[in-house]
């Protein structure tokens, strides 16, 4: 699986070129006040988490929907056969049957 941060397409698809108008935008639409440092990482960075009223906050801004910011690929991973282990000599059991007692 990978996922990708498109926000700065997503501004550019709307007009929106800069932090500080995203950050402005922000402000006048969905009344969120972030740092000019937060906005610059949202916007140049792919973040390892969002909160959920920020990413409310950027659609409403942006007048854009989840999916228009985060793109999913869920096509499964291929991961590399793994060789066979080497069977290795088991030691003999207790009994004929190949069985041991349970401990008392």
């Amino acid at each position: 699986m990978r996922i990708q941060w498109r926000l700065r397409m997503a501004a550019a698809q709307r007009e929106v070129w800069t932090g500080t108008e995203l950050r402005r935008l922000l402000a006048e639409k969905a009344g969120l006040q972030l740092s000019s440092a937060s906005v610059s990482a949202l916007f140049t960075k792919e973040p390892s988490q969002v909160e959920m009223t920020t990413l409310a906050a950027l659609c409403t801004a942006l007048e854009c929907t989840p999916n228009d910011l985060i793109e999913v690929d869920t096509t499964p991973v291929e991961r590399p056969i793994a060789p066979p282990r080497p069977v290795t000599d088991l030691p003999q059991a207790a009994s004929a049957r190949g069985r041991s007692m349970p401990p008392l």
